[in-house]
């Protein structure tokens, strides 16, 4: 997409804003663009196309028109300034939470006590810190069953006047029987999920489902609490003797698995196609909890079964609005660098800067993303900072520590050597960190996910593809493509290769000698010369009367664009490729393409639709009932034009190998090859 100067750049950006409502802030002395976008909650270039006169600089007096957010209905206010001077030149930042429906703050008075929810808090800790229940603090603020508890809400802490101390703690039994058909049960040292739920002849499903604030975690000293209505058994008051798990037909051929880091009991069971009370009954010492280095019975061999189970899903019928999350997105939009440009040099630089254009394109598909999520009631917080980089340096991890240290995923930044940097620096976090765009050769970082397909993914890709066909695969290959070669020879043995002349030139009849009659018979042709492409495609036409002859390129190859090559001719040969994306064909597709253009006045190019698949991507799986990196092993996605398969490799991380075989129709369509 070529932008036609800065008003076209900041419309891509700032569209989006032209209904909502307008603050006016008056420059104060010190001030400047980026620190009132900091204030506001948006960034420099939505001033901008508001205050054309503000890119010569902030002076005091001026009066700016600031939009009041970005999504009006789920924007956080900016907070007041403070007296305090920042220590650091502050980074453009916008942050959108995206939740089912916005809380408003509640008002402080002097006659009731008051909690500011920080992050990672839950209702349970703050019961006990104020010494109250669940059931007051839901009372006295009644928002909470709505949204659910979030860092930032404004929490009344009022006790009532007939409150009682907590419950004395029974033991060895845990649990109290009430008159209103609720048990408790205290959480003892080393129970686990699995076990208490055993006990009460529940699943840890329904366990956690009535007691969402132990979904990730089981606090030693938590008070659950369990209907007696979906229990299988009333435990007794006095202590109760676990409840024996059901038996189970499970296969008599048993193998041996040592668990990996980052196995699960979700991820075990998904590949295996078990459920937990199965994998326990195969693996008593499981009831414990399931830990690295330990060595258990599974029913299939674990390879087998992660290629048979790992399925397309649609990730948006398994949604869980249960736990907030928060996505944070670092972009190099270098504001920094962009303020000191005069506007002439802005012109220029928005015109000729490809890098720029890129980010501002990715950017404007990341936006209708988090719109997309908030429709669809997402609980999760979005981000979007300015990660300040060059192919080398970024700002990237100091903003994380200052402003997102609670990130539950990170996309970016875009150059793979800060992208690792970051990976690294969360590593101990296990948070995932997303690389949205770079092809390249992922790091050991066991928390990174390449979203790009690598180039050896691709080229497997269409090999798999042909081999999974029986075809019988003809390579002809340019000696320029020492590369192709290279990589063929290396891993496909069952290759038939096209000679050559003496003189390196590809001679028509020398194809022929390779056909087979009960195949079909791939021909792999890697040249850019028009020469040989003509030669290839003509001996193949020639030969369709008696052979099955489809036509592959494993690259791609600028020279089949040319009108002197026919369109028809490689539509006879179902003319094959791998790529990266697939054509926008579906409804959602077409939508987006329609809303995109009436919001920002031009087509979305293929940066701008990879914003919006990497994020929405990202979104989707944080807001499942499995973690991020849980969500990959076992279920593979498509978006508007991309795939994402992610693998994890034998060093750490993991790569996207969602790639697209792609052929040539006859109603001039190119569609996933069948």
């Amino acid at each position: 997409m070529v932008k036609k100067g800065f008003y076209i750049v900041v419309m891509l950006l700032c569209s989006f804003l032209n209904a909502q409502e307008l603050i006016k802030h008056t420059v104060v002395e010190g001030e400047t663009v980026s620190k009132i976008a900091q204030k506001y909650k948006v960034t420099p270039f939505d001033i901008y196309k508001l205050n054309p006169d503000a890119q010569i600089g902030a002076k005091p007096g001026m009066v700016l028109m600031i939009p009041k957010s970005v999504i009006a209905s789920s924007t956080v206010e900016p907070k007041a300034e403070t007296s305090k001077p920042l220590e650091k030149k502050p980074t453009d930042t916008k942050s959108v939470v995206v939740q089912p429906k916005e809380t408003k703050p509640l008002v402080k008075t002097t006659s009731q006590q008051t909690h500011t929810v920080k992050a990672k808090e839950s209702l349970y800790g703050i019961t006990k810190q104020y010494n109250i229940s669940i059931e007051e603090l839901e009372k006295n603020n009644p928002f909470l069953k709505e949204v659910g508890l979030q860092p930032g809400q404004v929490l009344v802490i009022k006790k009532s006047a007939n409150a009682t101390k907590p419950a004395p703690v029974i033991k060895p039994s845990t649990q109290i029987v009430s008159n209103s058909g609720i048990i408790t049960h205290e959480v003892l040292p080393k129970e686990t999920k699995y076990g208490i739920a055993t006990k009460y002849g529940i699943t840890v499903e329904e366990l956690e489902r009535q007691n969402p604030d132990v979904v990730e975690n089981l606090p030693i000293g938590f008070v659950l609490k369990i209907s007696k209505n979906t229990i299988k058994q009333a435990p007794q008051a006095a202590a109760v003797e676990p409840t024996k798990p059901k038996e189970v037909a499970v296969s008599k051929t048993l193998f041996d698995y040592v668990v990996k880091d980052g196995d699960t009991f979700y991820s075990m069971t998904k590949l295996l196609d078990v459920t937990q009370e199965q994998l326990v009954q195969m693996n008593p010492e499981l009831s414990d909890g399931l830990r690295e280095g330990m060595t258990i019975k599974i029913p299939v061999d674990l390879s087998q079964a992660r290629s048979a189970t790992k399925i397309t899903s649609d990730l948006t019928a398994t949604l869980s609005k249960k736990n907030k999350k928060h996505l944070v997105l670092l972009i190099p939009f270098n504001v920094a660098k962009i303020e000191m440009d005069s506007l002439k040099s802005l012109n220029s630089k928005f015109k000729d800067d490809k890098f720029l254009n890129m980010t501002l394109d990715f950017y404007s598909g990341a936006l209708m993303a988090i719109d997309s999520a908030k429709t669809l009631g997402l609980n999760v917080d979005v981000s979007i900072f300015d990660s300040e980089e060059t192919k080398n340096t970024t700002s990237a991890i100091a903003t994380l520590e200052e402003k997102a240290s609670d990130a539950s995923a990170v996309i970016g930044p875009f150059f793979q050597a800060n992208v690792e940097k970051v990976a690294a620096a969360l590593e101990g976090k296990n948070i995932p960190v997303i690389s949205p765009l770079s092809k390249d050769e992922l790091k050991s970082n066991r928390n990174l996910f390449n979203a790009m397909p690598s180039e050896d993914f691709r080229k497997r890709a269409i090999f798999d593809y042909m081999n999974a066909k029986n075809g019988n695969i003809i390579a002809l290959v340019e000696p320029e493509k020492a590369d192709v070669t290279q990589f063929i020879k290396s891993n496909y043995s069952n290759v038939k290769w096209v000679g050559l002349s003496s003189k390196n030139t590809f001679v028509s009849d020398s194809i022929k000698k390779h056909l087979v009659k009960d195949k079909t018979n791939f021909v792999v042709m890697e040249s850019e010369k028009y020469y040989t492409i003509q030669t290839t495609i003509s001996a193949l036409l020639s030969a369709m009367k008696d052979f099955t002859v489809q036509l592959v390129v494993i690259e791609p190859n600028k020279m089949l664009d040319f009108e002197e090559i026919s369109l028809n001719n490689l539509i006879k040969l179902k003319l094959t490729y791998p790529s990266l994306s697939k054509e926008i064909d579906s409804p959602k597709g077409i939508q987006f393409e329609k809303e995109y253009r009436a919001l920002n006045k031009v087509s979305p190019n293929q940066f701008a639709i990879r914003g919006f698949d990497v994020t929405f991507d990202a979104l989707l799986r944080l807001s499942q009932d499995a973690s991020f990196e849980e969500t990959t092993q076992t279920s593979v996605s498509e978006h508007l034009e991309s795939k994402f398969d992610y693998t994890k490799n034998a060093k750490g991380g993991y790569q996207n190998k969602g790639v697209y075989i792609l052929t040539y129709q006859p109603d001039l369509t190119i569609k996933k090859a069948q």
